[in-house]
């Protein structure tokens, strides 16, 4: 949804006129409505949304999927539009992958090339060769998996082009389908919008999710899906850091508050903690704050530019791409990255600052871990790195901003359309 919202107020000058089809929010179990985002872009941009079946009516079946339940009302309005209407081209950008499979149906049916938008591989290795519990469970994502390799072949050799947010992505779809021409596989990472930045700053929440009255402590904050599945490297070598860092400066360390906001998809009060179960282990729970269930984006950005300083905590596989990263840097705040030393994050916060970026790699021994705690707490909470000069220098950042992002995937369109 953000790669379309941030790219909406730019592609009209850019000579496209958008029409977004997308499922209603009252669609989707455990919708955090956030009625500001409908003015980040146009007013007059056209969005046609269709009502699948409630899950209030599947759940006691144990029915919660979105596709299952809306799949089939999102064909059905997409058929209509382009039955009544000219469009040049259809771009997928979402995570629910079976959508992908309406661009051979829409391309046979009315000649409207496509494009996809690799968020996510559709086809995912990572759980069965880390053998971690994927979300869901095993039985769900085996299932998932076997259909999206029923599925994928046919889609990806017809897509008029491939974007993705990570060059890995690319690389393992053209080793997975060798007459794949590489030239039409891009690599568009997620870009970010200042004018989000700017609404943060201004927003007066009800209730701040960051205790801003309490001058006495240093938060330290990070937003998003996180968890022990995918950044249990992560978070195990932060908590021991500071378990060291508490051991050599007991009472400077105790200043500091970690908070983990939006770390879970399901709505309140449904989220499990996936974070503080590994604070418990380390020894440093009573420093650590959770909130499991999903928040308001603005919310969320708020508590970013507020914060003292930021954690970046980057997932176990190497083409994990945050699309939170460069609003991180807007923020503009001091910030603490232990990432993947192979990601893309990596490259990106250590051109703004080398200091406050720490990677990790394939080895998940102890002694690997431990290693790179002693460093962190050496190197960045012995210095203060939360009193460093903040990150966000918008030369650097403006490749990834909304405007450039979208100028992007306007070139990529173009040739397509004319390669049709």
């Amino acid at each position: 949804m953000q790669r379309a919202r941030i790219a909406l107020p730019y592609f009209r000058a850019l000579g496209w006129k958008p029409v977004v089809l997308a499922v209603a929010p009252e669609s989707i179990e455990g919708a955090v409505l956030d009625p500001l985002l409908e003015k980040t872009y146009p007013s007059d941009v056209r969005v046609v949304r269709v009502k699948g079946i409630h899950p209030k009516f599947t759940r006691w079946a144990g029915i919660g999927s979105l596709w299952w339940r809306c799949g089939r009302a999102l064909r059905k309005a997409g058929d209509r539009l382009l039955a009544t209407e000219k469009f040049d081209l259809v771009f997928f950008t979402t995570t629910q992958f079976d959508a992908f499979t309406f661009g051979p149906r829409w391309m046979k049916r009315f000649g409207v090339p496509y494009v996809l938008d690799y968020q996510d591989p559709w086809i995912n290795n990572y759980y069965r060769l880390t053998r971690t519990r994927p979300p869901g469970g095993w039985l769900r994502f085996g299932i998932s998996q076997f259909t999206a390799r029923q599925r994928e072949p046919r889609v990806i050799t017809q897509a008029g082009a491939v974007i993705s947010v990570s060059t890995k992505y690319n690389d393992e779809l053209h080793k997975r389908y060798s007459s794949l021409n590489p030239a039409r596989l891009y690599h568009v990472p997620f870009g970010a919008a200042a004018a989000d930045l700017e609404i943060a700053r201004e927003l007066n929440p009800s209730q701040s999710l960051l205790p801003l009255d309490d001058d006495k402590k240093i938060h330290l904050v990070y937003t998003g899906r996180c968890g022990l599945d995918i950044m249990g490297r992560a978070l195990s070598i932060l908590f021991k850091a500071l378990q060291l860092f508490r051991q050599a400066a007991p009472s400077e360390a105790a200043r500091l508050h970690f908070h983990f906001i939006g770390t879970g998809y399901a709505p309140p009060p449904l989220g499990q903690n996936s974070v503080t179960p590994m604070a418990e282990s380390e020894g440093v729970a009573n420093q650590v704050s959770e909130i499991c269930y999903r928040v308001p984006y603005f919310e969320a950005l708020h508590t970013l530019v507020h914060a003292d300083a930021l954690l970046v905590i980057g997932s176990d596989d190497a083409s994990y791409n945050a699309s939170k990263i460069f609003p991180y840097l807007l923020a503009r705040r001091p910030l603490l990255a232990i990432v993947h030393e192979d990601s893309l994050m990596m490259k990106e916060v250590r051109k703004q600052n080398p200091d406050s970026c720490f990677g990790f790699g394939h080895d998940s021994s102890a002694t690997s871990l431990d290693a790179m705690a002693h460093r962190i707490c050496n190197e960045w909470f012995l210095q203060q790195g939360w009193k460093r000069p903040p990150t966000g220098d918008m030369k650097l950042l403006e490749p990834h901003m909304a405007e450039s992002m979208t100028r992007r995937l306007v070139e990529i369109f173009d040739a397509v359309v004319q390669r049709a």
